[in-house]
Order: structure tokens, then sequence, then C-alpha cells
């Protein structure tokens, strides 16, 4: 590490992650991996109501955190909320996200007290930040937490036009740059189906495609080796360079504090682990909206399965039908409060993953070696769950009842593919596959060698000349 860090003198880079989980661990993880380093200085951004956890969260870093106002007194947006798993509704992450602009006058009075900035890391939805890395001449790199495969496959179909010729929502569809690869419509979100729809979610797609066009690179959270056709489709086509850094989960060391108790859910792997059971670990993210119908086919197709399982739900999805929790109380759990994933994915008795494939969850689980089932539910996850079952193949698909990507999954279907997973023979290769790439996503974060590694060392170099 000692020729890397004679490259990187004296930088101060600033880290402004957007106000949802799934968006804020990762820069965060990117905190530690950019403090790992000798000779840099990290500053993270963040509001009243986000700062407990990010300074819980990097609590034994020397990271430095400001906390900004988050805009109050925002049409439908309730008091308090300042992050997007606290909304009422997913609809309104459009409208949370137009108020972070008000955030800009704040922002920038901090920028003006801090040391030089030799870069800025800031999330594609704080796409104002932008206008102010140009106002005080630095570079700004914008993350979105896609994979390389999502982002290229997305930006082949925008570019080839491939939907447009399709009546059908489910027809499947080749990928001319990458003919390998089928997607239907249904694998997209409406706002990237119809361009000319007009609206506020409309505009806002097309103010982050603006910034980032003028952003210096995009930071990825993935690895070179698992995904170098697509990154290479793109760093050839594209003047923002795609910079695979990942995977971040690994930046962050698992370990409980002394004399912490240990969570109750990591108890019960432990009692599992020590019984020889192996357990599946469910969970589908905090902004998917799940039906009290579609709860309660989930309950009864884990109860079905006879699997052992660890089920993490929102306290607000609590139908889980008369009895359900009690009665398999010696089978499984159920837990109703935000969770350390990373942990519980590397807990030895996890053996598969029953997962809405973002990719936080997508990562951890591969890094985790743990294979994965998954359930796509909402943006780019469609995609993500494709990549997992079709071009890694580190996991399987369930099947929804009308033979649709996003779909109602009935009880049957699910203890089937539960068992398959866990217990089939097509469950053992993907469990094989997943510990290949496993030992890849390791190698990639390796210090001082890893292509990940040497990756963030190229980049600061690059941007610590600049300025």
């Amino acid at each position: 590490m000692e020729a890397n860090s004679s490259l990187v003198a004296t930088n101060h880079v600033v880290l402004f992650p957007f106000m949802s989980k799934g968006h804020t661990i990762p820069i965060l993880n990117l905190a530690r991996l950019l403090l790992r380093r000798r000779g840099i200085t990290v500053t993270v951004f963040t509001t009243p109501g986000n700062l407990p956890f990010v300074s819980n969260f990097l609590s034994d870093t020397d990271a430095s955190i400001i906390s900004i106002p988050f805009p109050q007194n925002i049409p439908e947006i309730p008091s308090g909320v300042e992050s997007t798993d606290k909304l009422p509704s997913i609809s309104l992450f459009v409208p949370f996200c137009w108020a972070t602009k008000q955030m800009q006058p704040d922002f920038e009075r901090e920028l003006q007290s801090l040391p030089p900035v030799s870069f800025m890391v800031s999330d594609g939805f704080l796409w104002w930040t932008q206008e102010s890395a140009s106002k005080f001449g630095f570079p700004r790199l914008v993350f979105y937490g896609l994979s390389g495969y999502a982002y290229s496959v997305s930006r082949a179909v925008r570019e080839h036009l491939l939907l447009l010729g399709s009546e059908s929502e489910d027809e499947l569809i080749t990928v001319t740059p990458f003919p390998w690869i089928g997607i239907t419509k249904r694998d997209f979100e409406p706002t990237f189906l119809n361009p000319e729809h007009k609206g506020a979610g409309l505009e806002l797609f097309i103010d982050q495609v603006l910034s980032t066009s003028n952003s210096y690179g995009m930071i990825v959270n993935s690895f070179y080796e698992m995904e170098q056709t697509f990154v290479d489709y793109c760093n050839q086509k594209d003047q923002v360079k795609l910079w695979c850094v990942g995977p971040l989960c690994l930046a962050k060391p698992i370990k409980l504090a002394k004399n912490e108790p240990k969570p109750s859910w990591i108890q019960w792997l432990d009692g599992k682990l020590e019984a020889g059971c192996s357990v599946l670990y469910v969970a589908f993210g905090s902004q998917a909206e799940i039906s009290a119908e579609q709860l309660k086919e989930i309950a009864k197709g884990l109860e079905e399965s006879k699997v052992n399982f660890l089920w993490v739900i929102r306290k607000t999805e609590s139908e889980l039908g008369d009895g359900f929790e009690e009665r398999l109380k010696n089978r499984g759990i159920v837990v109703r409060q935000w969770v350390d994933q990373w942990e519980i994915l590397m807990h030895q008795s996890v053996q598969g993953f029953l997962s809405h494939c973002g990719l936080n969850s997508v990562l951890e689980s591969i890094c985790a070696a743990v294979p994965i089932l998954a359930w796509p539910m909402i943006a780019e996850q469609p995609l993500n769950a494709r990549m997992v079952s079709e071009e890694i193949k580190v996991g399987l698909r369930v099947d929804m009842c009308d033979g649709k990507v996003r779909g109602f999954v009935k009880s049957e279907g699910l203890k089937k593919m539960v068992k398959e997973l866990m217990e089939g023979e097509t469950g053992k290769e993907v469990k094989k596959k997943v510990k290949e790439v496993a030992e890849m996503a390791n190698k990639a974060l390796k210090e001082g060698s890893g292509s990940s590694w040497l990756t963030l060392d190229l980049l600061i170099k690059e941007l610590g000349n600049k300025n």
C-alpha cells in the first residue's frame, strides 16, 4: 500500500448520499474504503433525521459529518420525514426528491468553510449537487446504485429504440449489442417506457441525465470481473466513465462492540447453526409495497416449504395469517425492525436469500456466497434479477402465477422454488457458482492488488493531479 499511498498526498473527498438506506450504505462504505488510504480526509453530508444512523455507521472512522436541514412544510411530505423508507407511500418519492433541491444554499454555505475539495461523490437523485461542484470548481462523480449490467442494458434499449416496436408487455426482445440477453417491457418503469408522458417524474429523470452528463464519471458498486462486457460497452461509448470500486459491502467489518448483546435474530441463527439447520433469509427492501394478500401467500408458501426461515418485514406489513408466527416459532422467525443484512448473510446458517434484487442485496449475497431466489418488484430490480439468474447464474427466479416479470406469486409457486433453491439439483448448481463469484468479489477488493482497489487508487491519483 505504500506505493499507492504516495500517489495521494493530501486529498479531501466530499460524500453526499441520498436519504434512503439502500443509497446511503454503499456511500458510507465508500468512506471506509477511502479512509483506509493515507492522506485522505472525508466529509459526509446528511440531514438531522439521518444523522444518528450515519454517525453510528461511521463511529469507528475519522470521517467528518455535517448535518444540514431537510426542507420543511413540503406539500405531501409529512413533517419530520427525512428518508424515503419513512414515506407513507412510494408515490411520494418524486416530490421527496424535488424537495432536496432546497438544501442547495445550506450545502454551498458549508462548502465555503471546508478545506479545498479534491472531488465529490453524490447521489444521482441529488442532481443539483453537480451545479454546486461546478460553482466551487471541483469534479463530481455520480452514484446511482446501478449495476453495470442494468445501466448498459437500459442504455442500449433506449439508444436502439428496442421497446417501441412491441405491442406486448411480455414479448421477449433481443438487446442488440448483447444478443444473448432478452428483455420485456415489464423489465422497465413506466417513465422509461413512455418518454412522451409528461410529469414531475420525467422532469426529474431529465435533470438527472443532464447532471450525469456533466459529471466527471460514475461510481459503480460492483467489480470489473463480474461485469467486464457491460462496463467496457459504456466506457467505449461514453465520456462519463464507469469506475467499478466494489463490492462496497466488503469495506465494512463484521464485529459487535464489546459487551454488546447479540440481536435476538442472530441468537436464533446461532441456535439453528448449532442444530445443523440451514436457513432461508427473506427480505424485500424498504421501498416495495406488498399487499396483504401477497404477504399471506408468502407466509403460506414458507410454511408449506418446511424450510427454516428468517423473514424481515416492515412494521406496516403485519397480516401474515392467524397464528402463523406462533405455529412456526421453532422453524421461522419474523423480524419487524431494521437489521444489519450483511451480518445476517454472513452467518454460516444462512444458505439462501429470497430477495427483491436491489443491487446492495445482490452484492451482499454474492460476497457471502449465498445463492439468491430472485423476486424483483420495482425500479431496475427486474434487470438485476436477469443478471442474477441468466447472466452470472448465482440464483433462481420465483414463478409468477401469470408468467409476468412483475406479477402475483402464489404460495405453490413460491414453495416449489424455495425447495429447489435450498434442496434441489439446480439449487446445488447455483450454490457452487455463487462460491466462485464470491471468491472473485473478495479478490477485487483486496488491498493493494484487487481490481476495484486499484481502480479507486487510479481515480484518486487522477483527480488529485487535476486539483
